[in-house]
């Protein structure tokens, strides 16, 4: 297939629904570990058609939605300094740190918060006001890293001195072995992201699905996609098999980019990484590497942030990201959080669960 709308062909989604029924012999529990595959399976119902044996549940496959309430509390911080210009992803911005406030919050209280679309166009900001520290806010999984990576290198390659980050990136598979070895794990096989294969490639999950024994697929983001995705995993736990699959094979290679990869193992080394909603997960996040310590806005700068004290609350956000609820449990889900006023960050992120099952599916209650 060459165009998108072949992806979404009625005829082909309905022979992989009737293929999957008929080899489906029990209940099983896949997780779909993308926020973007979360978005594609609710716009499209994809959950509704399949057999109810089948259960999909959705992972922590939101950058956005896991970054810790303590980096939130930082960046905001540092979004308040009258000497820094504060630069994000635009869906970072409402995110609430845990005095409910967001950098949205700090813009508009006369904060000096730009929204870019790459790390790169940081540097030409920083470049324009000398006079400024400017801060990159470094969200996101192994599909952004690489961008990230590139403005650290030509930063230090250009002699830019006025321009640091708060560096936030998260690796996939340590997040997903912490949810197979909790003990109220639920997932039986997983959906893993196309587009973090796209860059790392797949071989490291072949470890996870040996010591596991479950079957891992990477997938791609369009209906077909998700349904043959489903389909495949569906064949290996029926047959108790549980091996690392590649269906997204239009863009995923088993040794990923490797001049990303190369250009990330340079500047980055492996760091454990505090997970919103998982806690902490050793070898789970990238910092930046001591040659590139200058640009380590947290060392630079010696920053103490402290974090308040959370009260309880009845978002059940961190019970989302694990796949143990979905969304339309939670008794505030579009009631009392709603993406203009969030409770949770799921409901933020435009990959977030509870921003999927907001927009799609209001008045669903099951």
């Amino acid at each position: 297939m060459k165009f998108v709308n072949e992806y979404r062909d009625r005829e082909i989604v309905q022979t992989y629904v009737q293929g999957i029924t008929k080899i489906i012999t029990k209940p099983w529990t896949i997780m779909e570990i993308c926020g973007g595959q979360t978005h594609t399976i609710v716009k499209y119902g994809i959950d509704t058609l399949l057999p109810s044996e089948i259960t999909l549940i959705h992972g922590p496959g939101c950058p956005v939605c896991v970054t810790a309430t303590e980096l939130i509390d930082t960046a905001i911080t540092l979004a308040s300094q009258p000497q820094i210009i504060f630069c994000s992803f635009g869906d970072m911005l409402r995110v609430p740190g845990s005095t409910s406030t967001d950098l949205l919050t700090v813009k508009a209280n006369g904060g000096d918060v730009q929204i870019v679309y790459s790390p790169l166009d940081t540097l030409k900001i920083a470049q324009e006001n000398p006079e400024k520290e400017v801060v990159f806010f470094a969200v996101g999984f192994e599909t952004t890293a690489p961008a990230t990576a590139m403005a650290v290198y030509q930063a230090k390659q250009q002699g830019i001195t006025n321009f640091s980050m708060l560096v936030s990136h998260v690796l996939v598979p340590p997040a997903m072995a912490a949810i197979l070895s909790s003990p109220q794990n639920q997932v039986q096989g997983f959906l893993a992201a196309g587009h973090v294969c796209t860059v790392m490639g797949y071989e490291e999950y072949q470890a996870i699905a040996a010591q596991y024994q479950i079957p891992i697929i990477v997938t791609g983001f369009e209906p077909v996609d998700i349904l043959q995705g489903v389909y495949l995993c569906l064949q290996q736990l029926e047959q108790n098999q549980a091996e690392v699959v590649n269906q997204y094979s239009r863009s995923v290679q088993p040794q990923g980019n490797q001049s990303a990869k190369t250009l990330m193992q340079q500047v980055f080394q492996v760091v454990s990484r505090q997970w919103r909603g998982l806690g902490e997960i050793p070898h789970s996040g990238l910092g930046l590497r001591p040659e590139y310590a200058n640009y380590d806005v947290q060392q630079k700068f010696h920053l103490e942030v402290a974090t308040a004290a959370q009260t309880p609350s009845e978002c059940i956000s961190g019970l989302i990201l694990q796949g143990i609820q979905k969304p339309h449990h939670c008794p505030a889900f579009g009631r009392r959080c709603t993406p203009e006023h969030p409770l949770g960050a799921p409901m933020v992120s435009s990959e977030g669960a509870c921003a999927a099952y907001y927009r799609y599916r209001q008045r669903l209650n099951e």
